[in-house]
């Protein structure tokens, strides 16, 4: 056993172990060391993850767009579909049902900076929303895939966390200090991993069994909780045994299929060309406002520093926090793309998705609220009741649950499943196909934590968790991305593309040395 499992192991073992018997002493110190680095670092986090959105920006468009994420002549390794099926269902999945349609209701009747329940408030609320959900979010995972998936697939080196600084600060600092850097790195991804999973997975189990009681009647008790994570856990399990090109690609095309057929449901049965036109509408504000609300700090009033402190921020870190999980699965699955086209693939398409999503179901929810019943206090009762109390509005309303419990419990499986072999990549050394046992022992484990965390009953709580791995893990992600661009500046197409721009550019004129210069 190497020493980046074995102490991965140790930790995350004693922090299931100390939330299963002492678990509000162990929420309780997250949250106290969220709430502290939120205060002191708010600023820093704002900057960090608006920088990664540049660097997304710049190398898609600039002369690093055509380096290919493995060899020169390699082909990608699955379908654009079923890529972008994965990506997705990895990276966000059942967090878009959960928020779908509290979130834009949430800014709606309290929005930061201005008078709630009025169309300056709507149209704000979409902002924010496709803010935190939109080319932030992805950038933060491009970033993270970026580095792994070059460093795996065009340089041929372990998919390791720890690669990118081992080989780009070689020349720095010593072998020794190099490797305690390095496995340090990869344990703060592992714990990252399974904090924000265990985090997540609460939430959706939360969900779930929200969606449960309104179509099955089923209790809305900690004992439903326990049934439904250990028959996720039996699933995700079985199907992390069957390899990443069978049981997580078939799963997140079915996430895919279904989570499309329930939007076009809501599309079309509600008000369509209401729906299209917040869609149309909300994109024009988003990249409006992009600039300004990317360096927005809310310095100076009280309410909306709280606000930014419990909505934006903690989405910034919490990203940051799914960053090594998303970021290695992405990577394995990028394979043989080119780097224009990663980045616009991973962030563009998914935002826009993303978008159409929460104009889908938050505008329904808004067009509720102004010209209708009203929805917002079924929302603010139970978070994780709104997408089904939504429905109640829609023909078909049992069909629609039914349909939305299974695309969620799908989602957290393939989440599972995808975090379970990330992890399991992680303690073995890079491998891109871990062993059986290995993903058994982390899938328990991870359990084990979201055990914990739901014990709460508190989706704060489970925000809390799913962030703090994140923290610490940001030093390493600064770290890999300066490697990065230290090695990629020798990479031959960069090379190439500078040759052929100065073999186009004029010679110098030569003057005549015995003329004086104008």
């Amino acid at each position: 056993m190497n020493k980046v499992m074995a102490i991965s192991l140790a930790l995350s073992g004693a922090i299931a172990a100390w939330g299963i018997f002492a678990p509000e002493s162990m929420t309780g110190a997250a949250q106290g060391f969220i709430s502290y680095v939120l205060t002191a670092l708010d600023w820093f986090y704002l900057l960090l993850c608006t920088t990664f959105l540049v660097i997304m920006a710049v190398l898609a468009f600039s002369k690093y767009g055509k380096i290919k994420l493995g060899h020169d002549d390699e082909v990608p390794e699955f379908s654009t579909g079923s890529w972008v099926a994965m990506l997705f269902a990895a990276g966000m999945g059942s967090g878009l049902l959960f928020w779908g349609v509290a979130e834009p209701i949430y800014h709606f009747v309290t929005p930061p900076d201005t008078e709630g329940g009025t169309a300056a408030a709507a149209r704000q609320a979409f902002v924010i929303t496709n803010f935190h959900w939109g080319l932030h979010a992805w950038s933060i995972y491009g970033c993270c895939a970026l580095v792994i998936a070059y460093f795996t697939f065009r340089l041929n080196l372990p998919s390791m966390v720890s690669t990118p600084i081992k080989v780009g600060f070689k020349n720095i600092f010593k072998p020794g200090t190099l490797n305690a850097i390095g496995g340090t790195a990869d344990i703060l991804a592992v714990l990252s991993v399974v904090f924000g999973l265990a985090g997540s997975l609460a939430m959706g189990t939360l969900m779930v069994r929200s969606g449960m009681h309104s179509v099955f009647g089923t209790a809305l008790s900690s004992t439903m909780s326990y049934i439904i994570i250990a028959v996720m856990t039996v699933c995700f399990l079985l199907s992390a045994c069957t390899g990443v090109d069978k049981g997580i690609k078939i799963l997140s095309n079915i996430n895919m299929i279904t989570a499309v057929g329930i939007l076009l449901i809501v599309l079309f049965g509600g008000p369509t060309a209401y729906l299209l036109q917040v869609f149309v509408y909300s994109i024009g504000d988003y990249l409006f406002q992009l600039i300004p609300i990317s360096f927005k700090t809310y310095s100076y009033q009280t309410f909306s520093w709280n606000w930014f402190h419990g909505w934006t921020l903690t989405y910034l870190i919490w990203w940051l926090a799914w960053g090594p999980f998303v970021g290695i699965f992405v990577a394995r699955i990028s394979r043989g793309r080119t780097i224009k086209e990663f980045v616009i693939y991973v962030v563009g398409v998914p935002t826009l998705a993303s978008m159409l999503w929460f104009a889908t179901f938050g505008g329904a929810a808004i067009h509720i609220e102004m010209f209708g019943a009203g929805i917002s206090e079924k929302v603010f009762s139970d978070v994780s009741a709104a997408l089904f109390a939504f429905f109640e509005f829609f023909p078909g309303t049992t069909v629609l649950n039914f349909l939305s419990v299974c695309l969620i419990f799908i989602f957290l499986v393939t989440s599972a499943d995808s975090g379970t072999f990330v992890i399991s990549m992680m303690t073995s050394n890079g491998s891109l196909n871990p062993v059986t046992k290995l993903k058994l022992t982390w899938g328990l484990i991870i359990s084990g934590i979201t055990l914990a965390t739901i014990a709460t009953e508190s989706v704060t709580v489970a925000k809390a968790m799913a962030i703090t791995g994140a923290i610490p893990f940001t030093v390493i992600i600064m770290l890999q991305l300066i490697a990065f661009f230290r090695i990629v500046r020798d990479d031959h197409m960069v090379k190439e593309s500078s040759t052929k721009v100065r073999a186009v550019m004029p010679e110098p004129a030569e003057t005549d040395k015995a003329e004086a210069p104008a």
